[in-house]
């Protein structure tokens, strides 16, 4: 097997079963996409990218729709969390204490994703962060 962990490959979901969907890896590898690591409907038949999150011992592959590599993955949520933001007048009802469910339907991110992007564009000072929600900085507030 020529794969490493973090290489992007090309998938076809084969079959949906109890923890996820297995997928063809390269028309060549099996894996699986767990269902608890989808923020995306996708079906049988479906061709996708995925990038290797594992290869198992029993060489088959674990497979994530996100590119693996924490600092890719944190500006990708932020551009997310930014442009939903713009979408809706520059404020979200969202905070760290919204259900994890509301998170994932609105933004198709997890509560742990949210909550980093939202604190890097906090750091960014493009956010400020109330008990309503968030909302885009605008540089004229306070005059």
């Amino acid at each position: 097997m020529d794969l490493k962990v973090g290489d992007k490959v090309d998938l076809i979901v084969v079959r949906n079963t109890a923890i996820g969907f297995t997928v063809l890896v390269n028309e060549e590898f099996e894996g699986l996409l767990y269902k608890n690591e989808l923020y995306q409907k996708i079906s049988e038949g479906e061709k996708l990218v995925g990038f290797v999150k594992k290869i198992r011992d029993d060489e088959k592959l674990d497979i994530s729709l996100q590119a693996v590599g924490f600092k890719q993955t944190i500006v990708k949520n932020e551009i997310i969390v930014l442009n939903a933001l713009r979408q809706n007048d520059g404020f979200l009802a969202l905070h760290d204490k919204s259900n994890p469910d509301d998170i994932k339907y609105q933004l198709g991110l997890s509560k742990k994703a949210f909550k980093s992007a939202v604190g890097g564009l906090f750091r960014q000072k493009l956010i400020t962060i109330s008990d309503e929600g968030i909302k885009l900085f605008k540089l004229d507030e306070g005059k």
